[in-house]
């Protein structure tokens, strides 16, 4: 009997010293990721974290990320994950620097300052870099760049997930919410898909919740379409150009014609004008020479306003440029933990190398719409209503497909006594427009996009309110 007491107590303590030395790993893992103070940084009352997970050993593909935990009891607040769009641009240039991270930077690229609006107050937030070969995010096999698409991007960014709850096993029951932007609008669902699946086949399911995307890359066919009758009845282009885009283009195809491609060009060209493409009544951010720093060919990368609308809109308007200077700082680097195999290239806010590259793209994401909506995930979609890249008139023909029975109608929603914008609240999914805000709608419109966070977030329509006194 005693030795048959000893036989059993032996693996348990065995087992117990693995999983001792298992969380001491996970704790070593977790604070050699912590960040310390970024240059320039104001005090904070939260916690951050960045580096690296490897998604593939063969490949020596690795995702960078950036947590920053929320302000008050983070451990009772959601896990909310932001990607940006591109494909190819940087969720740390543009969601956590300009619109729903917790800092701004200064015109100087010198040091940061707070923003009164991030969306760290509600929650904890992970930026993620994503695809590999977006900002620091990077492959050790140079072909990557070359084969990169819809399906690789979905698989490395559950796999970085799975890996980084094991790092962060305090977050492995949270609520987890995903969210994000622009051509985000095949990340987001295409991710949460994944986790649908990995979840029907494991243990230990990820506890997924809902996703939220703002003008959003939906369906090729409806989103043309919509893209091009926003123009006309903007007035962008004239009547003659619409119509010939109309009978000319197959907005179903991947690649358009040569004849359609030409009257796209003739279009912005010849009767656009100088303006930007991202936000209608705000003119583009001008080169030092005066010249307009918007280019045709990168239509899906953001660009910025003229300064002429920084007071009025209360945003610095070239921010990305300014993050350009400060994420290739050797010091905010190292306090990152960033770029630790010297990448032999600079960080920008956009790879269009691997925008041009891009391998595969789904027709539509509408199918996956569906499956979230049956699966009860909680679905939002916005639109901010000046974006002529994917405006509101895209995203309501794509989503009318999904033919969902009206819960709540139409009706406008309010920030500080103004409008915010309008929704309707369909059963299973939520849409809601941002009243003047451009493609990056916490960009443009800081106040009701954290309104419209919160609302998500709590699971409450947007307020009917004006709230007059």
């Amino acid at each position: 009997m005693v030795m048959a007491k000893r036989l059993i107590f032996v693996p348990i303590v065995f087992i117990f010293l693995m999983i001792a030395n298992d969380g001491v790993k996970t704790q070593e893992g977790e604070e050699a990721d912590r960040i310390l103070e970024l240059p320039g940084q104001p005090k904070i009352s939260f916690q951050q974290f960045s580096g690296y997970v490897t998604v593939n050993q063969v490949a020596g593909r690795a995702l960078f990320y950036w947590l920053t935990e929320a302000t008050h009891t983070p451990f009772t607040k959601p896990l909310v994950i932001w990607l940006n769009g591109g494909p190819g641009c940087s969720s740390v240039a543009y969601g956590a620097s300009e619109e729903i991270g917790p800092f701004r930077i200064n015109k100087t690229s010198s040091g940061l300052y707070l923003n009164k609006f991030s969306w760290n107050i509600v929650a904890n937030i992970l930026f993620l870099e994503t695809p590999a070969g977006v900002g620091f995010s990077y492959s050790n096999r140079s072909s990557d760049l070359l084969d990169t698409g819809d399906r690789r991007t979905a698989e490395d960014s559950l796999e970085f997930l799975i890996q980084w709850l094991d790092r962060y096993p305090r977050y492995k029951n949270r609520e987890i919410y995903i969210t994000g932007e622009s051509y985000a609008g095949h990340y987001v669902p295409q991710l949460a898909k994944q986790i649908m699946t990995y979840n029907s086949k494991s243990k230990h399911p990820i506890n997924l919740k809902g996703t939220m995307v703002g003008n959003a890359v939906t369906d090729n066919y409806y989103d043309n379409l919509g893209t091009v009758n926003y123009w006309w009845s903007h007035a962008m282009i004239s009547d003659k150009t619409y119509r010939q885009l109309i009978n000319t283009c197959d907005f179903r195809r991947q690649k358009e014609s040569d004849e359609c491609e030409s009257l796209y060009s003739y279009a912005m060209d010849e009767e656009f004008g100088k303006i930007d493409q991202y936000n209608i009544y705000a003119p583009p951010c001008n080169n030092s020479d005066g010249s307009s720093a918007t280019t045709r060919h990168a239509i899906r990368l953001p660009h910025r306003p003229h300064p002429i609308f920084r007071k009025m809109a209360g945003y610095d308007p070239c921010t990305e440029k300014h993050a350009e200077v400060y994420y290739n700082r050797p010091d905010v680097q190292k306090a990152l933990h960033a770029n630790t195999t010297r990448i032999p290239y600079k960080w920008t806010a956009c790879n269009e190398f691997l925008n041009r590259n891009w391998n595969d793209t789904d027709a539509s994401i509408l199918p996956i719409y569906r499956e979230m909506i049956a699966a009860g995930l909680r679905v939002w979609v916005f639109s901010g209503d000046v974006d002529s890249v994917v405006p509101v008139t895209a995203t309501r023909y794509s989503l009318a497909q999904l033919k969902l029975a009206t819960k709540t109608p139409w009706y406008p929603w309010y920030v500080k006594n103004q409008v915010g914008g309008w929704t309707e609240v369909y059963e299973g999914l939520t849409f809601a427009t941002v009243r003047g805000a451009g493609h990056e709608v916490p960009l443009f419109k800081p106040r009701a996009a954290f309104q419209l966070f919160k609302s998500f977030i709590g699971g409450k329509p947007l307020s009917k309110s004006s709230q007059r006194r």
